[in-house]
C-alpha cells in the first residue's frame, strides 16, 4: 500500500509483501555454498606429476594457474572481483535443494519484520545508559573479531602457512561482506529504531547510506567468523568465534541499533559469504601440503637470499 504525505512518497508494505522484496537479496547469496563446492582449480595430485622421475613437476599451464588462484595479499583484489561477480548473479544459480534453508529464512526474515516495532518500542530497554553500554559492547565485540585476521596473518605461529591464510580470507571476506551490505542498504534504505519511534519504513531517502538494513557489524562479524572457523573447525573455535558474532548481534539490537531483521539478514548474508570465500579459496592441507598456497612476504624472502 502507498500513501502520500505532505508530497513525500512513503511505503507501507505488510511483512508478505516486504518477504517478496527481500527474497531477491537473499536469493543472491543463496548458490555461494553450493557454488563454493564446486573448486575447477584444484591441483593436480602429487602422484599425477611426480611418478614419472623424468617428468617436470608441474605443467606451466597449471603453473600459471596455481599462481593465479594462490592465497596472496597481490591476488587478493582479483579474487574480490570474482566473489562479488558470483554473489550477485548467484540467483541464475539456485537450484531446489536450496529451498531447504531459504523457505526458513525468508519465514524468519518475514516474521522479524512483522514483530520489529514491537520488539524495539515495547521489549528493548530505552534507558540511555543501558542501549549506550551494548553499542560500547557490540564495536568491542567487531573489533575484537576483525583483529583475529590481522593477528594471524602478522603474527608468528607453529602452522604458519595455515595463519596467514586464515588471516588473507579473513581479510577478502570482510571486504566482500562491507560491499554487499553496503550493497543492500543503498536497496532498502530503512530508517534506524531510533527514527519515527521504530516504526522500521523502509525505502525512505532520509535514511542515508548509513540506513538499518542490514546491520553491517553483524554482517561483518558473521564473514569473519564462518572463515575463521573453516580454518580451524575445532569445537573450542566454533564456540568461541560464533559466540562473539552472535554477541555483536543481540548487542546491536540491545543497544536500539538495529531492529532484529537487520541482525538477522546481516547475519546470514555474512555467514553465507565467508563460508563462500573459505570454500572458494581455502589451499592449506595440514601436514605440511599447500596447493596453490603462496605468501607474498615468504616469497619476498626467498627471493632476497
Amino acid at each position: 500500500m502507498t500513501k502520500m504525505f505532505h508530497g513525500k512518497m512513503n511505503f507501507d508494505f505488510s511483512a508478505t509483501g516486504l518477504v517478496g522484496l527481500l527474497l531477491p537479496c537473499i536469493l543472491m547469496l543463496s548458490c555461494c555454498v553450493p557454488a563454493a563446492g564446486q573448486r575447477p582449480d584444484v591441483q593436480p595430485s602429487e602422484s599425477s606429476t611426480t611418478s614419472l622421475p623424468d617428468a617436470p613437476h608441474v605443467h606451466p599451464d597449471n603453473q600459471a594457474d596455481e599462481d593465479h588462484n594462490a592465497v596472496t595479499l597481490g591476488n587478493t583484489p582479483l579474487h574480490i572481483l570474482k566473489d562479488q561477480a558470483a554473489i550477485w548473479t548467484s540467483p541464475v544459480r539456485i537450484r531446489t535443494n536450496d529451498l531447504v534453508w531459504l523457505v526458513p529464512l525468508a519465514g524468519a526474515t518475514g516474521a522479524a519484520i512483522a514483530t520489529d516495532h514491537h520488539t524495539m518500542s515495547s521489549v528493548v530497554s530505552h534507558n540511555p545508559g543501558f542501549n549506550q553500554t551494548n553499542t560500547n559492547w557490540s564495536n568491542g565485540l567487531l573489533g575484537g573479531i576483525l583483529f583475529v585476521p590481522a593477528a594471524l596473518y602478522l603474527g608468528d605461529f607453529h602452522e604458519a602457512a595455515q595463519a596467514h591464510e586464515a588471516g588473507i580470507l579473513g581479510g577478502e571476506a570482510v571486504v566482500d561482506a562491507a560491499i554487499v551490505e553496503q550493497g543492500m542498504k543503498l536497496i532498502f534504505w530503512r530508517e534506524r529504531p531510533d527514527v519515527d519511534n521504530a516504526q522500521g519504513h523502509f525505502f525512505q531517502g532520509s535514511a542515508g547510506p548509513n540506513s538499518s538494513f542490514p546491520s553491517a557489524h553483524s554482517t561483518l562479524a558473521w564473514a569473519t567468523a564462518a572463515v575463521i572457523a573453516g580454518e580451524y573447525p575445532a569445537l573450542w573455535t566454533q564456540i568461541a568465534v560464533y559466540t562473539a558474532a552472535t554477541g555483536v548481534s543481540v548487542t546491536r539490537v540491545l543497544g536500539q541499533q538495529h531492529f532484529p531483521s537487520d541482525v538477522l539478514v546481516g547475519g546470514a548474508a555474512g555467514w553465507l559469504i565467508g563460508h563462500y570465500v573459505y570454500r572458494t579459496r581455502h589451499r592449506y592441507q595440514r601436514g605440511g601440503k599447500a596447493h596453490a598456497l603462496r605468501i607474498s612476504r615468504s616469497s619476498a624472502t626467498a627471493e632476497g637470499q
